[in-house]
């Protein structure tokens, strides 16, 4: 699922319009419309990053390229990443600040809200 589409989700599963969401998160309105905006295909399922390429997917066991996590977060069919959702957010928020233009605390604030969606942490 893209992370405009979790975005969306989130959105609507609240009974929140936008300015309503953005506010929730801290955020500005048009923050949210740039995440609803994110570009269509395969986002991590732990980070939310967006991977289009290949060689941005994570590697499963047997070698393959995974469809659902990013090489940052998993390799050899195992997460690499933070053991945390708390770290995850911790670790990836500056990189959000810095790929869509919002200060860090909103890129916090948006993580806490949407990450928890994303496949990895809903097995927790």
């Amino acid at each position: 699922m893209a992370i405009g589409e979790v975005v969306a989700e989130v959105r609507v599963e609240r009974g929140l319009t936008q300015d309503e969401l953005a506010q929730r998160v801290m955020v500005t309105r048009q923050a949210v419309s740039r995440l609803l905006e994110a570009p269509p295909g395969p986002h991590c399922q732990s980070c939310g990053m967006p991977i289009p390429k290949e060689e941005q997917r994570g590697k499963k066991m047997d070698g393959t390229k995974s469809e659902d996590y990013c090489a940052w977060c998993y390799q050899d069919g195992a997460f690499i990443g933070p053991e945390t959702l708390e770290e995850a957010i911790e670790n990836s928020a500056p990189y959000m600040s810095e790929g869509v233009h919002i200060t860090e605390d909103e890129a916090i604030s948006y993580m806490s809200a949407v990450l928890p969606h994303l496949r990895r942490w809903q097995k927790r």
